[in-house]
């Protein structure tokens, strides 16, 4: 059985929702999930080190079947944008924590 491999995509304001959503996604749903790295938050990013965390958060989408996106109480932040954007431009599914509607 081939298992769904997923992209988290969100803010790290919502870490502690970030690392629950990857052990529910695993073990409730049996998906692969690709993380965030958590070392973000605990300085500020040169922007050298941003454009390499991007390109390889788009690798990581490449990777996947599907993005899976903490929108929590419907906050999307510019990056992530962009990152919707990226997976829907190589035919993603775009999945949400939270629904728009």
């Amino acid at each position: 059985m081939k298992r769904k491999v997923v992209t988290l995509c969100g803010s790290v304001r919502f870490w502690n929702k970030i690392q629950e959503m990857s052990e529910r996604l695993e073990l409730e749903n049996g998906y692969v999930v690709i993380g965030i790295i958590p070392h973000v938050m605990d300085r500020d990013l040169t922007e050298y080190e941003k454009n390499t965390l991007g390109e390889l958060h788009k690798i990581k989408i490449d990777l996947s079947d599907a993005i899976f996106v903490i929108n929590v109480d419907g906050y999307i932040g510019e990056s992530v944008k962009k990152e919707i954007e990226y997976a829907k431009q190589k035919g993603k599914e775009i999945i949400y924590l939270e629904s728009s509607d």
